[in-house]
């Protein structure tokens, strides 16, 4: 890979961010990991799982569009800054609840629920943060696609690390070593050199400013399909990440171990999706890219379904997670480089709102289909899903005119 792909890192505060957030990421994941194997282990149900996802995204979608507008009005470092520090309090509080009773089930829900709000805030300001963070507009897919690499590589890495830590030290390791991590992430937002906030002037209240947002995607029809398919993936497939204990500890039969390699496969095939965004060179036509991947994705879900041997299941893993995560990755730069800078933070927010609500509830109805007819066939089904929303992306791309990238005017 040659030099091009890493052209965001001539940014200080971007290489900053960068920096502090791979290693809070990788603390995140590790607890992400440890939730669920915790609530399987604990209460042997597949539906138990979907909740404890349910728990961190719903909050997540009811907050999001308060978390868009805060985005747009206030210092996004700020907010930033903020639910940093929150989240390293929640992550220890996590770390007590399960030390003192480590069947602390109910605990982890209740703090995954207050994740949640937090992350309502935090992701609006986050995303919308890295257009600025970058001086040259021209390296903000770059941006994008080296943070997608970023959180990918932290998903490889984090629930294997997991899985080692939680046979070996037990799951509160987990939790407490995400709380440290926060230190990197906070350090690192500290030593950015920012222009002064200027607060922009504003005659509307809260409800006035949100509905600007929703009619800002109304009449952006590029906008409102990009926003329209990711909740339709959120919904219908990428709840299939949900099953993957079921996987390990059911249809493996292995423990902590399996469980982490099977998230690590996941995490190893969206690294080298991001990787192979970061080299795109400029004038790719991301439409097709996407319709692509999507494909891709569909094809590796199929292939792990039924697949009875544990280390060609990893690989198949890493080719859909390879899809899954590209067709995100390009979303999200597309709404990075598409919308105005005025409305980013409300944009970004709906499809927030969009993918915290659609992914849980997916998840609570992928745990109950998969409890009555069996995780094999539910995946199965979720491939075949993958392979109707790639059907609308070549519906649109067909419908399209050929598209350049996406404008970078200097906003």
């Amino acid at each position: 890979m040659n030099a091009a792909a890493f052209r965001a890192f001539r940014s200080r505060n971007f290489r900053l961010f960068f920096g502090g957030q791979s290693l809070s990421l990788l603390g995140t994941w590790m607890q992400k990991t440890a939730v669920s194997w915790v609530v399987y282990a604990q209460t042997h149900s597949k539906f138990m799982l979907g909740v404890s996802v349910f728990a961190t995204l719903f909050p997540s979608a009811l907050f999001s569009l308060l978390g868009g507008v805060v985005a747009d009005r206030y210092s996004r470092y700020r907010v930033l800054l903020l639910t940093q520090v929150l989240s390293m309090g929640q992550a220890a509080l996590l770390a007590l609840a399960v030390y003192w009773r480590p069947d602390a089930v109910w605990p982890i829900m209740a703090l995954s629920a207050a994740l949640g709000v937090i992350n309502a805030f935090d992701v609006p300001a986050r995303q919308s943060l890295v257009y600025e963070l970058v001086a040259d507009k021209q390296d903000v897919p770059n941006a994008v696609a080296l943070n997608s690499t970023m959180l990918n590589l932290s998903k490889l890495l984090g629930p294997a690390l997991a899985g080692l830590a939680i046979e070996r030290l037990g799951a509160t390791v987990c939790f407490g070593l995400n709380a440290f991590s926060f230190v990197a992430v906070i350090g690192s937002l500290l030593a950015m050199r920012l222009p002064a906030f200027v607060a922009r002037p504003s005659t509307q209240n809260l409800l006035a400013e949100l509905a600007d947002g929703f009619h800002y995607v109304q009449a952006t029809p590029a906008i409102r399909f990009i926003i329209s398919t990711l909740g339709l993936t959120a919904l219908l497939v990428l709840p299939f990440t949900t099953l993957m204990p079921v996987y390990a500890k059911d249809i493996f039969g292995g423990t902590a171990t399996t469980f982490g390699l099977l998230d690590g496969a996941i995490g190893l095939g969206g690294l080298v999706g991001a990787l192979y965004l970061a080299g795109l060179p400029p004038a790719t036509n991301l439409n097709k890219v996407v319709t692509f991947t999507t494909f891709v994705f569909g094809a590796g879900l199929l292939l792990f379904a039924y697949t009875p041997w544990y280390g060609l299941a990893l690989a198949f893993l890493v080719v859909a997670a390879f899809g899954m995560m590209a067709q995100t990755t390009i979303s999200v730069t597309l709404l990075q480089t598409l919308v105005l800078p005025a409305m980013r933070g409300r944009v970004i927010s709906l499809y927030v709102l969009v993918y915290t609500a659609a992914l849980p509830l997916g998840s609570v109805v992928v745990g109950a289909v998969s409890q009555r007819l069996g995780v094999q066939p539910t995946v199965l089904a979720e491939s075949l899903l993958a392979f109707g929303i790639g059907l609308l992306y070549w519906r649109n791309l067909r419908q399209a005119a050929p598209a350049a990238p996406p404008e970078l005017a200097a906003r």
